[in-house]
């Protein structure tokens, strides 16, 4: 019978990978770099419809990936992945060699391929050239779970009984709830990184979130409201809340709960209706956050602003090339600041990236000027800049790819009541449901979970089906007041690539107000 996989599998194996890819630099002529990465994830988790079991799960993940770099006249890179099972463990060497062995192959067929078009094309081919990776201090280290609860403790009934009971909870609060489905699940995953260069990484982590989505259908029509609730801890995370500095969340019961009575509020309530102008518009953490997430986040990746990834999901509006580009030039007024930072506790936390980068602060916009991207090493060397450790895959068998982890707004130094007070006539926007975002996100549309007309320096009535469409440069140099509100939001399911690959990451900021127009239903 074959071994169980758990996440103790990486002690018990890292000095063998560790040992095994510098014996590769020795053993394959051609070979210039190697790394890999191997990674078991342990999870449990449930789901609710309506007060009824829908389904539940425990298993785990095992996978490892390489790249290397490798060549003759020219060097390129070379990848291979896989998903493993138990009945590898006794055999993971030769699995780990055999992937290494393929990798370089992949390497020396596009390096020779590259080499002959240089030679047959000329000027024609003078974008081809030698892989690089820019320089990066060459850690060994390890990096413990942060829990209270160990996601393994938990039985698998628990999570079954909770969600099926806060499912009901949510059915019975109204009857014009006609659907409710409720999910929860906790993870403990540890992922192993050694590289030629000498990099020795262990790193784990807890991983535990809630979702609930509700339909309700009112004298407006129906209305349905979806939101996630989680954080790098163990099960209390769903089961009490989070109460950090910047992240306050509650349990998810208290959670569902009062988005359902929303949910309900807002099917009562009229559409929002379209404005043909700018209006003074307040935003709330909530909302900020996936502005933030679309508009500076995803156009902020290198690899999106290099046209690496054009053809899956567009350009950035901060990089048309390196020549003309918005680096150094105002992109927003100077109470804007946005920065990505992996250090900051939330649900993108990490401190070294999938290629043994350490984790910095990347601030993007500096009090309204455009600073910089996220990168890879890769990256990083033809844009002459720094590595930042932004490089992360969904699991070791896939190629990582430049993604956000923490990417938010910062906060300023107002009240975000006094920010509310101040304003004759306008409106107040709340949490944030579904982007709508230009090519290269140079505008957006992005709808919000409810809408509040502001009068007097007060809340009037509540609309449901709006949000705001701007121009993005626009909207940022309106900014005129920033509250000292800084709040993160776990952002579940960011989806990038292809094949497609979803992380996990926080995006938020503080309360802002500034001038755009509304969208209506």
């Amino acid at each position: 019978m074959a071994a169980k996989v758990t996440t103790e599998v990486i002690p018990q194996i890292r000095e063998m990978a560790c040992e095994l890819v510098r014996r590769s630099l020795r053993r394959l002529r051609h070979l210039r770099y190697c790394d890999l990465r191997i990674e078991v994830g342990e999870g449990k988790g449930a789901a609710a419809e309506n007060g009824m079991d829908k389904f539940s799960s425990e298993d785990y993940g095992f996978s490892f990936g390489v790249r290397v770099i490798a060549g003759e006249k020219m060097t390129a890179a070379g990848y291979f992945g896989q998903q493993l099972g138990a009945a590898d463990l006794p055999r993971l060497q030769r699995v780990l060699r055999a992937g290494i062995d393929h990798a370089y192959q992949r390497a020396l067929a596009s390096a020779q391929c590259k080499a002959l078009a240089r030679e047959r094309l000329g000027p024609l081919a003078e974008a081809l050239h030698s892989t690089e990776l820019a320089p990066v201090e060459v850690c060994q280290d390890s990096v413990p779970p942060q829990y209270q609860i160990d996601p393994r403790s938990v039985p698998l009934d628990e999570i079954v009984r909770y969600v099926r009971e806060v499912s009901k909870g949510v059915q019975g609060i109204d009857q014009q709830i006609m659907y409710n489905h409720v999910g929860a699940s906790t993870v403990l995953g540890r992922q192993l990184f050694c590289s030629s260069e000498g990099a020795n990484i262990d790193q784990s982590w807890a991983m535990t979130g809630g979702v609930c989505f509700v339909v309700a259908v009112g004298k407006e029509g129906g209305q349905e409201q979806y939101d996630f609730v989680g954080h790098q801890q163990g099960w209390e995370a769903v089961a009490q809340g989070v109460d950090e500095e910047h992240i306050q969340r509650p349990d998810l019961r208290t959670f569902s709960l009062a988005l359902a009575g929303d949910t309900v509020a807002l099917a009562n309530s009229r559409p929002l209706k379209a404005t043909d102008k700018d209006v003074v518009v307040v935003t709330d953490p909530h909302y900020n956050a996936l502005l933030v997430h679309e508009i500076i986040g995803h156009p902020t990746e290198a690899d999106r602003a290099l046209k690496m990834e054009t053809g899956y999901a567009g350009r950035s509006w901060f990089l048309k090339d390196l020549a003309e580009n918005q680096v150094g030039k105002r992109v927003g007024s100077e109470l804007l600041t946005a920065f990505t930072d992996a250090t900051l506790s939330g649900f993108g936390h990490y401190l070294y990236d999938d290629e043994g980068t350490p984790a910095k602060r990347v601030v993007h916009v500096d009090k309204g000027i455009f600073g910089g991207f996220m990168n890879s090493r890769q990256t990083a060397a033809l844009l002459g800049a720094e590595p930042n450790g932004s490089y992360k895959a969904t699991d070791a068998s896939l190629v990582p790819l430049i993604r956000m982890s923490n990417t938010c707004f910062a906060g300023g130094d107002r009240d975000p009541q006094d920010i509310i007070r101040e304003v004759e006539q306008g409106y107040y926007v709340v949490g944030h449901r579904i982007p709508s975002i230009s090519e290269q996100r140079e505008n957006f549309r992005i709808t919000a979970m409810k809408v509040y007309e502001i009068r007097n320096g007060e809340l009037g009535e509540m609309f449901r089906d709006g949000g705001l469409t701007s121009d993005s440069r626009d909207y940022f140099l309106s900014i005129d007041a920033v509250g000292n509100d800084f709040r993160l939001f776990p952002i579940p399911n960011c989806g990038k690539g292809q094949p497609m690959q979803t992380k996990r990451m926080s995006n938020g900021g503080p309360t802002m107000r500034g001038r755009a127009k509304l969208s209506g239903a």
